[in-house]
């Protein structure tokens, strides 16, 4: 979705030239192929085919591919986004070969470096020579950790760019009527961080919020889009007929970026422990209720409709029950504007790098 947003600002400024390289990282027809061709993006001039595997594994393979492209492409600067493995791994293969490294969505903390993400985010915005930042907060997290002022730029939030570009088409597309959804009679869900879904304890906690929502609102479908990994734990740790039990939980393959928008967009409330879904969901104005006990996304907490709510808090079924009440009920906050997040953070960095290339 950042690429995106990108590829589209870059193809209108005739004096940059870029090339999509996929790692491969994220490689799935439902989350990755389905992407490139809802939102019309090219081919990737560059597939590198990495897989999975563990973070070491996998952090290894890019950066071994990686390198042979930059050799070969010998680019004026490596732009990344994001903080996944690919992110970290790109970079460091950039630094080493003294190529500017371009990060785009710099300065998240959550303060928390038991997230792979986390460690990913340090070490790239700690190698970059330009970073723009989405979230003000990241502005002070930088100069805190002592970033020259030079290197760093607050753009605003491409991911909202394309929300913006693509929401026509997303309220066009049939999804509830193709799940038999009505716009504000469901939850939407998303699971799929370590501590919601990489244990049998934290899945089966998860299970036990289902089954209390759907014994509050036996007429409110919970809709769930599974990522393969949550799907893959619910077989591993014996737990899927104890979700599939739940009599209105709708369990789904990954949807496209074109449908998750337009679920996101009707639903009357989502339980999530994403980041993405966090600043979408305050766009979007949609009541959001994070599973994490920290966020490096803070701005929707303070100007959006995002809640913070650990997943290890007890009585998590019941303050879960709460939360959602206080929604039906009217009584949620209400999204404030948020600087940068207009829909052209991506036309913001192409008409920088013009000025630093």
């Amino acid at each position: 979705m950042k690429v995106a947003a990108l590829d589209a600002a870059f193809r209108t400024q005739s004096a940059i030239r870029h090339s999509i390289v996929h790692t491969g990282q994220h490689y799935d027809e439902k989350m990755s192929d389905i992407f490139f061709r809802e939102m019309a993006l090219p081919e990737p001039d560059v597939f590198m085919g990495v897989g999975g595997g563990s973070h070491a594994r996998q952090t290894a393979a890019i950066m071994q591919a990686f390198e042979d492209v930059v050799l070969e492409m010998a680019p004026d600067a490596v732009l990344v986004v994001g903080d996944v493995n690919s992110t970290m791994a790109c970079s460091l293969v950039a630094s080493k070969l003294h190529v500017p490294i371009v990060h785009v969505e710099a300065g998240l903390r959550s303060g928390d470096r038991g997230m792979p993400e986390e460690i990913n985010r340090i070490v790239t915005d700690a190698i970059a020579d330009v970073l723009y930042v989405s979230d003000p907060s990241g502005m002070d997290f930088l100069e805190a950790e002592g970033v020259p002022a030079s290197k760093v730029h607050f753009v605003g939030n491409v991911m909202i760019d394309s929300l913006h570009r693509y929401r026509p088409l997303a309220d066009a597309r049939p999804v509830l009527d193709d799940w038999a959804l009505s716009p504000g009679g469901y939850i939407l869900l998303t699971l799929h961080r370590p501590a919601t879904v990489d244990s049998a304890d934290g899945l089966a906690r998860m299970a036990g919020v289902f089954e209390a929502l759907a014994g509050e609102w036996p007429d409110q479908p919970l809709v769930f889009p599974i990522h393969p990994r949550t799907r893959a734990n619910m077989e591993r740790f014996g737990l899927a007929d104890r979700f599939a039990a739940i009599r209105t939980l709708q369990l789904h393959e990954p949807v496209g970026y074109l449908d998750f928008l337009k679920l996101q967009s009707a639903a009357r409330f989502i339980v999530t422990d994403s980041g993405g879904i966090q600043e979408e969901s305050t766009i979007l104005e949609v009541p959001c209720l994070t599973l994490r006990p920290n966020t490096e996304r803070p701005v929707t907490i303070t100007h959006g409709t995002n809640v913070l709510l650990p997943p290890d808090t007890p009585d998590l079924a019941g303050r879960v029950l709460a939360y959602v009440r206080e929604a039906n009920e009217g009584r949620w906050k209400t999204a404030q504007p948020i600087d940068g997040w207009d829909g052209h953070a991506a036309e913001r960095i192409a008409a920088d790098l013009l000025t630093r290339f």
